[in-house]
């Protein structure tokens, strides 16, 4: 099991008020899953995106990452989790902007400690993998926000990490480029990858294989989604 959540739940302290942001959550998520988490605005999901992507931590209950207890670690081994194992992607791409685009995808390895021959040679090689090769020396400015993000899916999958967490990905793009980077996601997931995809659109949730919908900070379903992107095309 590559992820795995018992009974848990998240509150925030406002005061002297404990606000429960997330109850009783229940969810396992195999190695090469394609799953969309959805719910409207403060349903929770942004808190459990975060809690997945080992940015914050369970107020009780246990989230267990390939069988290893989240709650155990310091802050330097979530950080090293982090970057070692999930590949963040986010709606408005994060990219420095004086850099160019090897640069960018180079950044979670430079935290790894990886030489810098061998970070370019992989900067490169996933710059390649999304179809940027006649662009990786330009900067950000230089880019179309659909290559942006695709730079930013590229700086994710780098470190070859366990999953990709993406979060509204599409939302800073036009309906035509979206389709092209949730296409890139297809690729990627029938390459292997296991995609966790953050989003409050029914027709990019549609895209994953399974969907979990989240209200007032508990699933409201999950399901095996019928009308996957293969099925639209």
């Amino acid at each position: 099991m590559l992820i795995e959540i018992k009974n848990l739940n998240k509150d925030y302290v406002m005061g002297e008020v404990s606000v429960p942001a997330l109850i009783d959550i229940n969810l396992n998520i195999e190695q090469n899953e394609y799953v969309s988490i959805m719910g409207p605005s403060g349903s929770g999901k942004s808190t459990l995106m975060n809690i997945l992507g080992c940015l914050d931590t369970p107020t009780s209950g246990s989230f267990r990452f390939r069988d290893v207890d989240v709650s155990t670690l310091n802050d330097d081994a979530l950080s090293a989790m982090r970057n070692k194992e999930i590949g963040f992607i986010f709606q408005n791409f994060n990219l420095l902007p004086k850099v160019n685009a090897i640069q960018n995808v180079e950044m979670p390895l430079i935290y790894a400690g990886i030489k810098a021959d061998e970070r370019k040679k992989r900067a490169i090689e996933a710059l390649d993998r999304v179809g940027l090769t006649d662009r990786m020396h330009h900067k950000p400015s230089e880019l179309s926000g659909g290559q942006r993000q695709r730079v930013a899916i590229a700086r994710a999958l780098v470190s070859k990490p366990g999953i990709l967490l993406a979060d509204e990905p599409t939302g800073a793009l036009d309906s035509k480029t979206g389709v092209d980077i949730m296409r890139l996601f297809d690729e990627l997931h029938a390459e292997g990858n296991t995609i966790i995809l953050i989003t409050h659109e029914h027709e990019i949730a549609n895209y994953a294989h399974r969907s979990i919908f989240i209200k007032d900070g508990s699933i409201y379903w999950d399901k095996m989604n019928e009308n996957t992107s293969e099925n639209k095309r």
